[in-house]
């Protein structure tokens, strides 16, 4: 009894270790992947090299996953370069297996000491980065150290050790064994460094161990393909491509195990080196196999994922997603792309409000109106709720001033798109009432319009782009709109002292007026905003 509890405390240790390296990891390299991923899937080639590096980095193929279907999602990257990521990060997936091949005995204390000094000790953020990384290592190698030992006695039990022996003669229980496991734990790294742990210990050949490595490689993909029923149909032909290379990739290798593991074992004279080594060598002959037929495999899944005969409902968010929250990095990316996205909408709702004012257009103002209901408001509350339960996940100071700035601007821009209603309100009353303008008004009244757009627009771009000298010049278009506010504000009164003005058009022109001028203070937040960040 002992020993089942030695090897699931181990085993919860390694895990606990993989997520510690894991968020490290995301945390120092995540962003730049992204913007990586966003540059280097260009060809077959680059896509399979990133998804090779990737992988390697961030220790977790999972949340790679994450960031393609994402894009995926927001129409940023095709089937096609998804499998040729998918084919790369079956080769990085590797690495974890050959570093906890390593017989490090006691020095994952090192690690483990190492880590929570620089985590305690250092002040400066990277550094804690580099603690969580080294205590997460040491608490993987103390995770395998436990497993290890149990296994030895485990062993003894007849029918653990007759059921081992089992898997080496009849692969298909192995594999059989390796898919459950995976599909058990969630983690075909788990999985396969348990195996390498029972290498460690002599109580498995590695025959059994080949055949638990194919089907872990199978159960690698059931969380996955799960998930995947919730996301559009590009997003789960990913995931079928991902099941389909996986599954022939073992169909493949599967009348060979022993011919294949005879081969492995003259590659090491340690065991858990050779299992290890096995894993790698089947993961990368798998993906040179498929990597020349990368086109045929999009076909295939095409074919699997057919579309619906229903049409799959549109998300009025393009770019935000649920799996994103284990990955902090990349759900900040897309949150701040949805604001940007958002923004623009606004922006555009303000330009076409201005102009159902000026030319009396009543189908401009009433798509501006059915924009704020069904669109603007929708999506605000939306990304709202995202980014309010990304607060309260496990962030670094930066995320979560990220976060805030994110927050604070999206009820900015949210403010905007509502003072662009509130113009085609105005213009929806001109044109109920027919109410004249006089030609200095309309001039004016465009003049200030076009302003206000550029300075908001040019405030929305400064964030995309998290350009400061853009966001400065933001800064200094509000101030140029306050003069211009209070030379249309006098000329307007003395057109009103003049006659030449009714009531009704100086009620609707110094209420927009002043709409205007609220929209501007909006757009020099978000300006000042990027300056500050």
């Amino acid at each position: 009894m002992f020993g089942f509890l030695e090897i699931l405390g181990g085993l919860a240790l390694f895990l606990y270790g993989i997520r510690l390296l894991n968020a490290g990891m995301e945390k120092l390299t995540g962003e730049q992947i992204q913007k990586w991923l966003e540059r280097m899937t260009s060809t077959r080639f680059r896509s399979a090299l990133f998804g090779t590096i990737a992988t390697a980095l961030i220790h977790s193929s999972g949340l790679l996953m994450v960031m393609m279907i994402g894009m995926i999602n927001a129409n940023l990257m095709t089937v096609q370069q998804t499998i040729g990521v998918i084919i790369g990060q079956e080769i990085g997936t590797t690495l974890t297996a050959q570093i906890v091949a390593f017989k490090i005995g006691n020095f994952n204390m090192v690690f483990v000491v190492l880590g929570v000094i620089i985590f305690e000790f250092f002040q400066h953020r990277d550094w804690k980065k580099y603690g969580e990384i080294s205590f997460g290592i040491g608490i993987i190698f103390l995770g395998m150290t436990l497993m290890s030992g149990a296994l030895k006695e485990l062993v003894e039990i007849p029918w653990v050790g007759d059921s081992l022996v089992a898997m080496g003669q009849y692969p298909m229980a192995a594999v059989l064994a390796g898919l459950v496991m995976t599909a058990t734990v969630q983690s075909s790294t788990a999985v396969t460094s348990v195996t390498v742990a029972m290498g460690m210990s002599q109580v498995i050949t590695l025959d059994g161990a080949v055949g638990i490595i194919l089907g872990a490689n199978i159960g690698s993909c059931i969380t996955g393909f799960m998930a995947s029923f919730q996301l559009s149909r590009a997003a789960r032909q990913a995931s079928m491509a991902q099941i389909f290379i996986n599954v022939l990739g073992v169909l493949i290798f599967l009348p060979f195990i022993s011919p294949y593991a005879d081969l492995v074992s003259h590659t090491s004279s340690d065991l858990a080196r050779q299992i290890a080594n096995a894993h790698t060598f089947f993961n990368i002959t798998v993906s040179a196999i498929m990597f020349p037929f990368v086109k045929q495999i999009a076909w295939v899944a095409e074919k699997l994922v057919p579309p619906e005969k229903k049409p799959e409902k549109e998300k009025l968010t393009a770019y935000i997603d649920d799996m994103q929250y284990s990955m902090p990095a990349v759900a900040l990316t897309e949150a701040a792309r949805e604001l940007v996205r958002l923004g623009n909408v606004a922006a555009q709702m303000l330009k076409e409000s201005c102009q159902a004012l000026l030319t009396q257009n009543p189908e401009a103002a009433k798509h501006v109106l059915e924009q704020e209901d069904q669109f603007v408001d929708p999506v605000f509350k939306t990304l709202v709720d995202f980014v309010d339960r990304l607060i309260r996940e496990d962030l670094g100071i930066p995320q979560q001033k990220r976060c805030f700035q994110i927050k604070n601007l999206l009820i900015d821009i949210e403010r905007v798109a509502d003072m662009a209603e509130d113009i085609a309100q105005f213009a929806m009353e001109r044109i109920r009432q027919n109410v004249p303008f006089s030609p200095q008004a309309i001039e004016e009244l465009e003049r200030l319009g076009k302003h206000t757009f550029c300075t908001f627009s040019s405030a929305v771009e400064a964030f995309q782009e998290n350009d400061k000298l853009l966001a400065k010049k933001v800064c200094e278009m509000e101030s140029e709109f306050d003069r211009l506010y209070w030379q249309t504000r006098q000329r307007h009164i003395e057109r009103l002292e003049g006659g030449l003005c009714n009531p009704e058009a100086n009620v609707i022109f110094t209420e927009t007026l002043r709409v205007l001028e609220r929209i501007s203070d909006h757009a020099d937040n978000l300006g000042v905003s990027v300056m500050r960040a």
